[in-house]
Order: structure tokens, then C-alpha cells, then sequence
């Protein structure tokens, strides 16, 4: 009888296991995994706008302002080099910030539903 008391917890969690696996396809039908790909394009795109914003703004700004951009700043430096600078800078933090999101909130969510998946 002892053997049998000692087989019932691992049959117990084998069949936990087996509830809580499921196949590749029903995990990329979840609302878990549907949410977590609307929200990645939602990051996604919000980077995308304010990287080209900030791109093209400067360009748009060199191109219809350059009595602005030609400002001298110090003796030989006009404000269109730290402006470009900063534009270069500030995709730099954008690509920061997503790895930092990623490796935070998307990543172990993946690896969540990784784990949900029977081999």
C-alpha cells in the first residue's frame, strides 16, 4: 500500500501537467498570446512614430529652416551638429527602452507561453 500512496502524487502531477500543457496551436489561438502580440505592436509602433518624428523632423527642419540650423553656437559649430546629435541620441534611447521592455515584460511572457506548450 505504501508503494501505491508514493505512485499517486507524481500521477496527480502528471495529469496537472498534462492539463496545463497544450499544443502549439491552441497557445497561438489564446487571448494570453493575442494580447501579447497586440501589445508588442503597440511598443512597436509607438518607437516607429517617434523614431521617424524625430528623423524627419530634423530633416524637415534643415531643409525649411536653415537661417535656424546655421546659428552659430561656439566659433565653428552650428546648431544643425547637436541637433543631429541629439536625433542620433534619441534613437539610441528609443532602442534602450525597447530592450529594456523586452527583456522585462515581453521576453518572460514568451518563455511563459513557451512553457504551456506539450512536447
Amino acid at each position: 500500500m505504501s508503494a501505491e500512496m508514493a505512485a499517486t502524487p507524481v500521477k496527480r502531477e502528471a495529469r496537472q501537467d498534462a492539463r496545463a500543457s497544450k499544443s502549439a496551436h491552441e497557445v497561438l489561438e489564446s487571448p494570453d498570446f493575442k494580447r501579447l502580440v497586440a501589445r508588442r505592436w503597440r511598443t512597436s509602433m509607438v518607437l516607429l512614430v517617434l523614431l521617424f518624428a524625430s528623423y524627419y523632423g530634423y530633416i524637415l527642419l534643415v531643409a525649411t529652416n536653415k537661417e535656424f540650423v546655421s546659428t552659430k553656437i561656439g566659433v565653428v559649430t552650428t546648431l544643425a551638429i547637436p541637433l543631429g546629435i541629439l536625433a542620433i541620441v534619441f534613437a539610441w534611447a528609443l532602442t534602450a527602452f525597447y530592450v529594456r521592455w523586452a527583456n522585462v515584460s515581453y521576453d518572460p511572457e514568451v518563455e511563459r507561453l513557451r512553457g504551456q506548450i506539450r512536447h
